[in-house]
C-alpha cells in the first residue's frame, strides 16, 4: 500500500493572513493540488499546539469514560425526552457502533438560540455533564479550529484570485453550522458493515462529508482510509502527532462546480478502543450556496440556503435520523 498517498503540507506561511507572499502562494498551490487530486491532505505547523490537542482529547476521553447517566444528560430528545435539543449532543453506541458528542458554536447562548428558532442553532447546556475547565477547553479549541478553517477557505478563495474577505459572506460565528464532534469507537464486537467493494470489515461506513472542509484529529490507533478516485483503491492515512487531517466536502464541491470534489473515506474495524475528533467546517445556516461564488460576478442574494443543503446531505447518516 502506497505510504505517501496523502500529502503533508506546512501552512505556517498562511497563519498571519498574508496570502500574497512567495511562500504563501507556494503553500496555496500545494493545497490546490492536494484538494483536486486526492481530496485529503495533512497539515503541519497549523498553529494549534500539542497542548491544545492533548487537552481536547482528554476532555473527550473523560466524557466517554463517564457514566451512561452522565452522558445521557446531553442526549438529544430522541434518546432523552427531558431535553429539547434535537441536533447537538450525545448519541449512544447502539446507533451505528460508535458513541458521539456533537457540539456547535459555544458562543450560542440560550437566549440567542431561542430568538433565532433554527433547528441547527441549538444551545447545549454542557454544565450538565462537563466541568467548567472542560467547557473552557472546548471553547478555546472551537475558536482556534474555526479560525484554521477560515484560513483554509481563504486559501481556496485566493486560488480564484479573489478578495479573501469574501469568506465573511459565508462564515459568521453564532450563525455557523460548524460542528466539533467526538467519535468514540468502543471495543466493537462486530463490524458496522462489510465493504461490498473489497470485503474489508469496517468500523465506520464509506461516506463523504457535507461541509466545506473537515479538519480531523485521529489518535495513534488510526484506521482512517481514503479512496483513490481513479483506481478506486484504498490508502491508509498515517498517524502524525504533529498533523491534522483535512478533507474537502460536498459544500466545497458544489461551490467550486466540481473542481474540488468530496472524497470517499471509511474507518477500519478495530477491536480496541479509539477516538477521533473531526471539526466539520460549515457555513452560516442562511448562507446562499451559489455556483458563481468563486467568481467576480457572484450573486450573493441567490442560491440554495446552506441549511437546506446540509439537511439533504445528512439524511443518509443514521445518527442524524432524529
Amino acid at each position: 500500500m502506497k505510504k505517501n498517498y496523502i500529502p503533508t503540507i506546512s501552512i505556517d506561511s498562511l497563519l498571519r493572513n498574508n496570502f500574497d507572499s512567495k511562500r504563501a502562494r507556494s503553500t496555496i498551490e500545494r493545497i490546490k493540488k492536494a484538494s483536486i487530486e486526492v481530496g485529503f491532505f495533512q497539515i503541519v505547523k497549523h498553529g494549534i499546539s500539542k497542548k491544545d490537542i492533548n487537552d481536547i482529547a482528554k476532555v473527550g476521553n473523560n466524557f466517554f469514560k463517564s457514566s451512561d447517566s452522565n452522558k445521557m444528560k446531553l442526549a438529544p430528545k430522541k434518546w432523552n425526552k427531558l431535553n429539547k435539543n434535537i441536533y447537538r449532543g450525545y448519541f449512544p453506541n447502539d446507533v451505528n457502533g460508535k458513541e458521539g458528542l456533537d457540539i456547535g458554536d459555544l458562543k450560542v447562548t440560550k437566549k440567542y438560540a431561542s430568538k433565532l428558532n433554527n433547528q441547527y442553532i441549538e444551545y447545549l447546556n454542557l454544565n450538565k455533564s462537563l466541568s467548567n475547565k472542560s467547557i473552557g477547553i472546548l471553547n478555546n479549541y472551537f475558536s482556534k479550529i474555526f479560525s484554521l478553517g477560515e484560513i483554509l477557505f481563504k486559501s481556496i478563495i485566493k486560488i480564484y484570485r479573489l478578495d479573501i474577505n469574501k469568506s465573511k459572506i459565508a462564515f459568521k460565528r453564532q450563525k455557523t453550522l460548524s460542528t466539533l464532534r467526538f467519535n468514540f469507537y468502543p471495543n466493537q464486537s462486530k463490524p458496522v458493515e462489510i465493504s461490498k467493494q473489497d470485503g474489508v470489515a469496517l468500523g465506520c461506513e464509506t461516506h463523504v462529508d457535507s461541509g466545506i472542509f473537515t479538519i480531523l484529529y485521529q489518535d495513534k490507533k488510526g484506521g482512517l482510509q481514503v479512496q483513490n478516485r481513479k483506481n478506486k483503491k484504498w490508502y491508509n492515512v498515517p498517524y502524525n502527532e504533529n498533523a491534522l487531517i483535512v478533507n474537502t466536502g460536498l459544500a466545497l464541491e458544489f461551490l467550486s462546480k466540481g473542481k474540488f470534489k468530496a472524497t470517499n473515506h471509511r474507518v477500519l474495524w478495530n477491536k480496541t478502543k479509539r477516538m477521533s475528533i473531526p471539526f466539520f467546517f460549515e457555513p452560516s445556516y442562511d448562507f446562499k450556496m451559489n455556483k458563481s461564488f468563486f467568481t467576480k460576478r457572484s450573486k450573493n442574494n441567490s442560491g440554495i440556503i446552506f441549511e437546506k443543503f446540509l439537511n439533504k446531505s445528512l439524511k443518509k447518516f443514521i445518527e442524524y435520523q432524529r
